[in-house]
Parts: structure tokens; C-alpha cells; sequence
């Protein structure tokens, strides 16, 4: 068995390529939902506009990390013959990915609660709760996959990993339940898109922890690590841009319900698949 970490692995022509190009797709893809979402935040009200600046904020804190992959794991391997040999330099891959996650995956519970019916007290508690649990699970799964035994220990990763497990399990608990109050309380097309964005966003975060657990039952050859590392990349793009968009489409619902309830003003109308749910209602003009 290769007592090595699974990120120094002597990668095949094809397998290498195959890599870059999911590093490679993914960042680009970010970068793309960084500018669009960037661009659109006036289609949203301003109740709702938090989640619009968190969605570009993770959109552009992830496109960035995936430039510094890409750079890692390009300058950290050699050519020899018809392989790629790994310098220590590729260690650097897989803790990139963990730098991006402790910054994003709290942002996404931000995204996620800024569209929510949860206010006042309970939802600040609610941010700063979830926030905390989601850097402590990206925080305990570095420890076990990466610091303890430099990642070779398969019962630091047991351990760690299930560490993790407890703030990933209550991550679940907390934001569904915030979904669920919240659902009531908004029209029946907003209600839809806000479970298909957590379900989006925690079916995806699932994928994480099945690819940490992959060195604790299988001996990591070239081929697994290949299909790790693409499986990361693409759930990172449904995490961040799927979800993003589907919370984008939220946004929009519940501030189209709120012009139409004359709770709220929006200077231009609200379009949706080319449907109109609001009109432009311009807010009400100051006397001179």
C-alpha cells in the first residue's frame, strides 16, 4: 500500500489532464456567476440584497482559490516520460480547497438565511451559530485530512471526521428548520425555489464528507484521487452557482410579494423566465 498522501500521487497523462480541466471548468464557471451576480444585484430589493453581496462575495473568494489551485497543481509536478511526478509543492492542492471552504461555506449559510422569513434576535443568533459550526466542520476536517500525521493517519481522519460530522449534523437541523418556518410565509413559487436551493446546497455537501472518507476504506490510486478532486470541483460549481442562482430567483419571488403587498418600492420591474411579477413602483418623492 502507498503510505504516501493521496495528493502526491504519480498521476497518468490522461488522469493529470483530466484534473485540470475540472479545475479548470470550475473556475471559470465561478467567475462568470462572480460578474453575473455582481451585475444583478439591483434586480433584487434591498430586504434581500445581503444575499446577492454574499452570493458574489463567495463567488469571488472561490474563483480565486481555483486560480491558486490551478497554480498549484500545475507547478507541482514534474513531466517525466508519460506521467506527472509530484513535488512536496502539490501538497498545497488539497489545502487551497480547505481555505476556500472555511471562508464559503459559512457565506453560504449567510446566502441561504438573508432570503429566509427568520428576523430580529433569532436570526442574528441563527448567522452566528451556523457560521461557527460551518467553519469548525471545514476547520476539524483540515485536522484530520491534512495536519494530523501530514493526512497519512487513517484514525485521525476516523476521528476528525467524525468530529466534523457533529457541526455538519447540526448545519442540517438548523438551516431546514429556518426553511421550513420560512416557507409559510412567502408565495407558493418562492416557497418551491427556496427548497430546491437547500436541497441543492446541503445535497451537495454531502458530497464532501463521501470523498474525505474515501482514504479510510480504499488504498487512494492515481485514479481514485483524479475522481476525488473532480468530484470536489463539481460540487464546489453546484454549491456556489447552482445554489446562487436558485437564491437569486428567491430574491426576485419575495420582492415582486412585497411590491405587490405595497410593502416595499422597486424602481424597476421584476422579470423571471420572461414573466413580469412586479411592476417598477419608484419610492415616494421627498417635498422641497
Amino acid at each position: 500500500m502507498d503510505t504516501r498522501p493521496p495528493e502526491l500521487q504519480t498521476m497518468p497523462l490522461g488522469l493529470y489532464d483530466l484534473v485540470t480541466y475540472a479545475i479548470l471548468g470550475a473556475g471559470f464557471a465561478l467567475l462568470a456567476y462572480t460578474v453575473w451576480s455582481a451585475t444583478s444585484r439591483d434586480e433584487v430589493g434591498v430586504r434581500y440584497r445581503p444575499a446577492v453581496h454574499a452570493g458574489t462575495c463567495i463567488g469571488a473568494v472561490a474563483a480565486l482559490s481555483y486560480l491558486l489551485l490551478f497554480r498549484d497543481w500545475d507547478a507541482g509536478f514534474t513531466l517525466s516520460g508519460d506521467e506527472h511526478v509530484p513535488e512536496e509543492g502539490a501538497r498545497s492542492t488539497l489545502a487551497t480547497r480547505y481555505v476556500d471552504w472555511t471562508v464559503t461555506v459559512p457565506l453560504l449559510t449567510v446566502e441561504l438565511l438573508a432570503v429566509c422569513s427568520v428576523a430580529g434576535a433569532r436570526a442574528r443568533t441563527l448567522r452566528a451559530t451556523t457560521m461557527t459550526a460551518a467553519a469548525l466542520m471545514i476547520l476539524t476536517g483540515h485536522l484530520g485530512s491534512q495536519v494530523a500525521d501530514q493526512g497519512r493517519s487513517t484514525t485521525a481522519l476516523v476521528a476528525w471526521g467524525l468530529v466534523s460530522t457533529v457541526f455538519y449534523g447540526y448545519l442540517y437541523v438548523a438551516l431546514i428548520g429556518a426553511v421550513r418556518a420560512s416557507m409559510p410565509t412567502m408565495g407558493r413559487e418562492a416557497a418551491v425555489s427556496l427548497r430546491n436551493a437547500t436541497i441543492v446546497l446541503l445535497g451537495s455537501f454531502g458530497v464532501y464528507p463521501l470523498v474525505y472518507s474515501v482514504p479510510v476504506f480504499l488504498d487512494v490510486t492515481p485514479a481514485w484521487f483524479a475522481g476525488m478532486q473532480v468530484a470536489y470541483s463539481a460540487a464546489d460549481v453546484l454549491a456556489k452557482v447552482g445554489f446562487g442562482v436558485l437564491v437569486h430567483k428567491v430574491a426576485e419571488l419575495r420582492t415582486a410579494e412585497d411590491v405587490a403587498a405595497g410593502e416595499d418600492t422597486h424602481p424597476e420591474p421584476v422579470w423571471i423566465s420572461h414573466v413580469r411579477h412586479s411592476t417598477a413602483v419608484q419610492p415616494p418623492q421627498r417635498p422641497q
